[in-house]
């Protein structure tokens, strides 16, 4: 199921990756599940998907083990499992724990236009109490190019404004890539190039976080705490917004805008 030479060949940089600690495992997955993933999706448009519609997000996700196809379920099984979540704590250095619910991760689709601005992923998990530490993007989208966007753009810190700076490094959404990073070093990521396929392809990827016992000084954020894109700068809306969508109690309100 899993490639486990390229894994661990690939984390051999992981501890050098920059802006942040990351890695890039080019065929994760065998062909043949990459195929049986990719086709179990459901529909774009069925109502099951959350949706996420707003100036700063602009994407679909579903969670739901009880939605999920043979393969989907046994992909997230195997890596939610001791061998893999242990295997993933010995390659990271790090004791790991897997979260079982998914929160915040399953299946994620966008359509032609999807956005992601660059963002924080929550740091406290809300019912277990540990901090996020790892999260694993498959990308799963055969028909998708390089010249259709839709890039994981990574940025560093900027100290003065404790917002993203430099976009340091870019990674195409390539069939069967997975991209694996720390997201406890202000890891600001994002999509850093817009959609702009033609319809009827989606940019699917599915998505895993492990966790770790958090230390003293850690962050409460509950949820994803997003940055403006370069043109949205001083729009107080988009400020608004975002304040609003960092908070556990106001996030839902503004989810679909």
């Amino acid at each position: 199921m899993i490639n486990h030479n390229a894994l661990a060949s690939a984390f051999s940089g992981f501890q050098k990756g920059q802006p942040f600690r990351h890695c890039i495992v080019d065929e994760f997955v065998t062909e043949e599940l990459a195929r049986q993933l990719e086709s179990e999706f459901l529909p774009f448009e069925s109502p099951k998907w959350f949706v996420y519609k707003n100036k700063i997000e602009d994407k679909k996700a579903l969670n739901d083990w009880n939605v999920f196809p043979s393969a989907t379920y046994k992909y997230f099984q195997y890596l939610n499992s001791t061998e893999f979540v242990s295997l993933l704590s010995k390659l990271a250095d790090t004791k790991l724990f897997s979260d079982q619910g998914l929160h915040g991760g399953g299946w994620h689709i966008h359509g032609t236009g999807g956005n992601l601005n660059p963002h924080l992923d929550y740091s406290l998990h809300p019912k277990l109490g540990l901090q996020r530490k790892l999260n694993i993007i498959l990308y799963i989208s055969s028909d998708l190019k390089a010249e259709h966007g839709g890039h994981l753009g990574l940025w560093e810190q900027d100290p003065a404004t404790n917002r993203p700076g430099k976009l340091v490094h870019e990674i195409e959404p390539k069939f069967r890539r997975a991209v694996i990073f720390d997201t406890t070093q202000n890891s600001w990521h994002g999509m850093s190039r817009k959609l702009t396929q033609p319809e009827g392809i989606y940019r699917k990827s599915l998505a895993i976080y492990f966790l770790c016992e958090p230390p003293q000084d850690i962050d409460p954020r509950g949820r994803a705490l997003y940055a403006p894109r370069e043109e949205q700068k001083g729009d107080a809306g988009i400020e608004e917004l975002i304040k609003a969508r960092s908070g556990v109690a106001s996030s839902e309100k503004v989810y679909r805008t």
